[in-house]
């Protein structure tokens, strides 16, 4: 254990890792806020439609040549975000086939690209990089890290200033429609910050993995308490406690970043069903 603690006091001296850290927990946190909205409104599958279709723009902004390509990437996948939510209310076609339609026709986009114009002499090391995550996150520049702490607190500001209308949307947006509420513009709105969340999420876990990010937290902490404040609550701060748990057991391992902090999603999912299941044992 002692060897462990050394290891990753040696390794947090590095400011690489201390900026992969902070970003990390900032990308749970944001993650988790809009989950809990995103599983309850069951449209779960849209930050897997949209990571799709950010990972297309990652591959037009390499073959172009940009060497930042986050500001391409974000609009691409905002603008997606706003005809997924169109499209998705149009009678012709429904949520879950604009999804499918959007996120396979981006890949496919995408993975062509990257074929037809490689930057590089491994394609499929470049591909399989940016679908589930790599160490580029250990690699971040100042200006990456300080556009995600912004974009971070302008997701969270607006969750909270936007709290009320976010409840009401969440569980009868009918009625809140009834009321007089903006429904179409909230709905766009939500739409907006998870497309900045996808984003973001990028460089921690990959395309592939952002879901997972999104909707495990949520999934958990729906299995112990009930409210939406409560919920909302557990899923954030449960979300942070195993991104930078994922992300430690990475650097002292070596494993992927993405893909451990999913598994460790995973495997506090099972803890909470457990406790879940006790609960309502006793109640019984």
């Amino acid at each position: 254990m002692s060897e462990i603690m050394e290891k990753l006091y040696f390794y947090i001296q590095f400011p690489m890792v201390r900026k992969a850290l902070i970003v990390g927990v900032l990308i749970a946190l944001c993650s988790s806020l809009l989950g809990v909205t995103l599983v309850l409104k069951r449209f779960s599958f849209i930050g897997d439609g949209l990571s799709h279709v950010a990972f297309g723009a990652m591959a037009v902004a390499a073959v172009v040549g940009l060497t930042n390509n986050m500001p391409l990437v974000l609009a691409v996948t905002a603008i997606s975000a706003i005809l997924l939510l169109r499209t998705g209310t149009n009678t012709r076609i429904k949520g879950d086939a604009a999804v499918a339609m959007i996120s396979v026709g981006a890949l496919a986009v995408g993975y062509l690209l990257m074929n037809v114009f490689p930057k590089s002499g491994n394609v499929s090391g470049d591909v399989c990089t940016t679908l589930f995550g790599s160490t580029s996150i250990l690699t971040l520049s100042k200006k990456e890290v300080l556009l995600c702490i912004i974009l971070s607190a302008v997701v969270m500001a607006v969750f909270v200033l936007f709290y009320n209308k976010v409840f009401a949307l969440t569980f009868d947006e009918d009625f809140a429609r009834a009321t007089g509420t903006r429904t179409s513009a909230y709905n766009l709105l939500i739409a907006m910050i998870v497309a900045a969340v996808i984003v973001l999420a990028m460089n921690l876990v990959g395309s592939l993995l952002i879901s997972a990010l999104v909707i495990f937290p949520a999934l958990s902490s729906m299995r112990v308490f009930k409210t939406f404040r409560s919920v909302t609550v557990c899923s954030a701060v449960l979300s942070v406690i195993c991104a930078l748990l994922g992300m430690l057991v990475s650097i002292v391992t070596g494993t992927p970043v993405g893909s451990t902090i999913v598994v460790v999603d995973i495997f506090s999912f099972l803890i909470f069903y457990l406790i879940g299941l006790l609960k309502e044992g006793v109640k019984k």
